[in-house]
């Protein structure tokens, strides 16, 4: 029940946001953060959580997660994803527009947030389409989108007719202080490849996908952002100069952030040997040059947050001829692990890390979550950094198993979540 009090107790709090990082109790009343190491007066709990070797940290905020729900729930569906979305300290996820229907309506945003409410295991922010139906030529409606609950507009994966739709948007969506989420990639570009355009692909013989296609895609967006104004947010970014461009903008003001999904921090063209469908994600993992700058950009802030970019696939979906199979990882319970990776190969410190989980991607949003402020809904993950576990059922919850991590042993595993006071997940 929302209205119990609990007291999470030996447990080392980290709160980026806040500055703290110390052992110290955390106490939940109403659904509200109600003290970090100070006792509120009177307070008597209801439930004791002992978290000792354990860290507690605001609950996760994942900007880029597909639930498949509405249009494609024989993959997954939302009660099914939140699940494994709680099971990974997941508390707040940010839906892309590419559903089916497309998020362009009111009326989907809503029942987007109907259903999420129903099954009460994760915030759902629904992601507006920039255009219609993502067609890339008309605008959608972007006032009533915010107006319904939208926290960004997008146009997903999917390219726009051309740059003059692409400023014509920043501008609608700046009039509304609507942030407009791009992933960038020139499509012609691209030119229907599916791997890296490098030493992997030739050897595979399969169509390469340049690094230019996402670096003039970034730079045509940057020209934009400056001539237009409004905030921007570049996701999922591949490469080291793609980072390195958005860095050197923001040194000049330019209004943007940007993300990279966790598997980039850690894959590389390699894990596509042998035709391996698991690892065919877009964009494309490429070279260990370019896995050094995404870290150096999460260590540095020129990338102010880590996603999942979840997407589960059902079995026949990379069962096909390589170029044929679908593109993406099931990846929500693989967040966590693979951050922490980071912190054991010495890319980051553990609070930078968990910054870049929780109060990185809510200051992206402008939302007031990924802290545990006095006040502010009680969305907090506790886990065991040190336990490892292997990525199997029954463990693995999402209805996706499109990982190239299946039968791994990870390190690091969420022990309890609560969403706005309530446990929704305990292992």
């Amino acid at each position: 029940m929302t209205g119990r009090r609990i007291m999470i107790s030996g447990g080392r709090v980290i709160d980026p946001a806040n500055g703290i990082d110390g052992v110290m109790p955390v106490y939940v009343a109403k659904g509200k953060i109600a003290g970090v190491g100070v006792k509120p007066e009177g307070f008597q709990p209801d439930q004791e959580i002992s978290a000792a070797g354990h860290i507690v940290c605001p609950g996760f905020v994942d900007l880029c997660a597909r639930l498949r729900e509405p249009g494609s729930e024989q993959e997954a569906t939302i009660a099914s994803e939140t699940l494994a979305a709680a099971a990974g300290g997941i508390t707040t996820l940010c839906c892309p527009p590419d559903t089916f229907p497309v998020i362009d309506t009111p009326a989907v945003i809503q029942l987007l947030m109907d259903r999420a409410e129903s099954v009460g295991k994760s915030r759902i922010l629904p992601i507006g389409a920039l255009t219609r139906g993502l067609a890339g030529t008309e605008l959608s409606e972007m006032s009533a989108l915010k107006d319904a609950g939208a926290i960004a507009v997008s146009n997903a994966s999917l390219a726009l007719a051309n740059p003059l739709v692409h400023r014509r948007a920043l501008e609608y969506a700046a009039s509304y202080d609507l942030l407009v989420m791009i992933r960038p990639e020139d499509p012609w570009l691209r030119n229907g490849g599916c791997a890296h355009e490098g030493e992997m692909a030739t050897k595979l013989g399969l169509p390469g996908i340049p690094t230019s296609a996402e670096t003039v895609a970034v730079a045509q967006s940057l020209a934009l952002i400056e001539a237009v104004g409004g905030r921007a947010h570049f996701c999922q970014l591949s490469s080291e100069r793609a980072v390195e461009m958005i860095a050197e903008a923001r040194s000049r003001g330019v209004p943007v952030t940007a993300d990279v999904a966790a598997h980039h921090t850690d894959l590389t063209e390699g894990a596509l040997d042998g035709f391996n469908a698991n690892a065919h994600v877009n964009p494309p993992l490429r070279t260990e040059v370019d896995r050094a700058g995404l870290r150096r950009g999460v260590a540095n802030g020129a990338l102010q947050a880590i996603c999942s970019d979840h997407q589960p696939h059902d079995l026949d979906a990379k069962l096909d001829a390589f170029p044929a199979t679908e593109p993406g990882v099931s990846a929500l319970e693989a967040l966590l692990p693979l951050t922490l990776r980071l912190v054991s190969q010495g890319v980051v410190d553990l609070s930078t890390a968990i910054e870049r989980l929780t109060a990185g991607p809510a200051r992206v949003l402008g939302i007031a979550s990924g802290t545990l402020s006095l006040g502010v809904p009680a969305d907090i993950c506790i886990f065991d950094p040190d336990l490892d576990w292997q990525v199997d059922t029954p463990l693995w919850l999402s209805r996706g198993h499109n990982t190239p991590y299946w039968g791994d042993v990870m390190r690091g595993r969420v022990t309890h979540t609560l969403l706005g006071g309530r446990v929704i997940f305990r292992l």
